[in-house]
């Protein structure tokens, strides 16, 4: 395997890593309240919640600073290296854009991640969370 080879696919490697991270924010919620209304007593796991608060705070953090995500940058940088097409901006807009057409101001990111944080951190109120073990 040459070095372009290498990049390609460690870029590949962050790339599938970052769209893991954005399922289990999204899906992550969803089970919390779908273990409500149906009773699953594992979304009340305080480590999983607590990972979870974690990860949509660090993304809307990000966003309000401006930054782009550091799983975006670092693909970017390996793709740069292996010769490959890099996309400006962040992980969600290229890929909204690119699999939904759908361009929008940074701004509209800005407020969906507030927003979205703002529903993870009520569902520690409206599912609470077992209390961790000592």
């Amino acid at each position: 395997m040459d070095a372009s080879s290498a990049y390609l696919l460690a870029a590949d490697a962050v790339l599938a890593l970052h769209a893991l991270f954005v399922v289990f924010v999204v899906l992550g919620l969803l089970a919390i309240f779908a273990g409500r209304v149906f009773g699953w007593n594992g979304i009340r796991n305080p480590w999983f919640r607590l990972i979870h608060l974690a990860a949509i705070t660090v993304v809307v953090v990000q966003a309000w600073l401006g930054e782009i995500c550091p799983l975006t940058t670092l693909e970017m940088t390996l793709r740069g290296r292996a010769g490959d097409a890099v996309y400006p901006g962040s992980f969600i807009g290229h890929w909204l854009q690119t699999m939904l057409y759908y361009e929008a101001p940074a701004w509209v990111f800005v407020v969906c991640y507030t927003a979205f944080g703002a529903l993870v951190f009520a569902s520690w109120f409206w599912v609470r969370p077992r209390p961790f073990r000592t």
